[in-house]
């Protein structure tokens, strides 16, 4: 069953590599790379007293998505019609634990194409990133910055957002099947990480925290099969992080199940878990999305759930 939902993941992701192909161009400008160097971009001003960890009491429930894009998620198109749709998803939550509104903005995105430096991806503007925090601003929630990074590492593609990360309610997720290696195009087969790349990650993000006085940054990273994440054990705890597994299983709620039990065999004890649905694939032949009540009675209980 978790070979056979492994396999049927992996057509999609074929599918949706072909949608990429041109996707930066409208969406995140381009092969854009690079930080601006012209007049800071600003957001609306952050919440006031953001919580020291925004996992600690509360069940994080987002949208993903970025500009241009239906086939990435809902988050796109009118940002606020997005929001009040992922309001009355969180509604469906409603009397487990104290919900926080998550945006997830895919901002750097994979290509097939190597682009200028070969890396076969781009980064989004930074005039996307401040109206996807204002969206998620207006919600009182968080965003979260997917990272996509073709044949880069993470490290860069993360810290080029750093302007961004030292804001109080800005976190990372990250999209291993999406790293691939050197010689390899994104979408022929699934990319990877390990366990001392993620650690990287959520070494510079606790100093981020620490060096400006930021609440626990919130460190996602996606995970559809066994292969994407290696050595998961070298993910260490650090002050200032607060990570999350998000399981991207496809397909029935049994086979989701499945891949559930698979994939949190390896998570370490200090992460926490995270489940996503998805609205069109998890439908096909007539399949019933999984309810939020489904989705809370997994062990252990997910921390965030995010729809795509």
């Amino acid at each position: 069953m978790v070979r056979k939902t492994a396999l049927a993941v992996f057509d999609r992701r074929l599918v949706l590599t072909a949608a990429l192909a041109g996707l930066a161009a409208t969406a995140c400008g381009g092969q854009r790379l690079g930080r601006a160097v012209a007049a800071p971009v600003t957001a609306t001003p952050a919440p006031p007293s953001p919580p020291a960890d925004p996992l600690a009491t509360n069940l994080l429930v987002g949208f993903c998505g970025a500009p241009g894009s239906a086939a990435l998620g809902r988050m796109t198109g009118d940002l606020a019609a997005a929001g009040r749709e992922l309001g009355r998803r969180i509604d469906a939550f409603a009397g487990n634990r104290p919900v926080t509104p998550v945006v997830e903005l895919i901002a750097t995105t994979v290509h097939r194409s190597p682009g200028a430096d070969g890396m076969y991806r781009s980064r989004c503007a930074d005039e996307t990133v401040r109206d996807y925090l204002d969206a998620a601003r207006a919600l009182n929630g968080l965003l979260l910055l997917n990272i996509q990074p073709g044949r880069a590492d993470f490290l860069p593609e993360v810290q080029a957002y750093e302007r961004w990360l030292t804001e109080p309610d800005v976190g990372v997720a990250l999209d291993p099947e999406w790293a691939v290696e050197p010689g390899v195009v994104p979408g022929r087969k699934f990319g990877r990480t390990t366990g001392d790349e993620l650690d990287g990650v959520a070494r510079y993000l606790g100093h981020l925290a620490e060096a400006h006085r930021l609440p626990a940054k919130v460190m996602v990273y996606h995970q559809v099969a066994s292969s994407v994440v290696r050595e998961e054990n070298l993910l260490r705890a650090h002050s200032g992080v607060s990570p999350v597994k998000v399981v991207d299983g496809i397909g029935s709620a049994a086979a989701k199940k499945a891949t559930w039990k698979t994939l949190m065999q390896t998570k370490p004890d200090h992460v926490r878990a995270g489940f996503k649905l998805f609205f069109d694939e998890d439908t096909r032949r007539g399949a019933a999305l999984m309810t939020p009540a489904e989705v809370l009675a997994l062990s252990p209980v997910p921390a965030y759930v995010v729809y795509e």
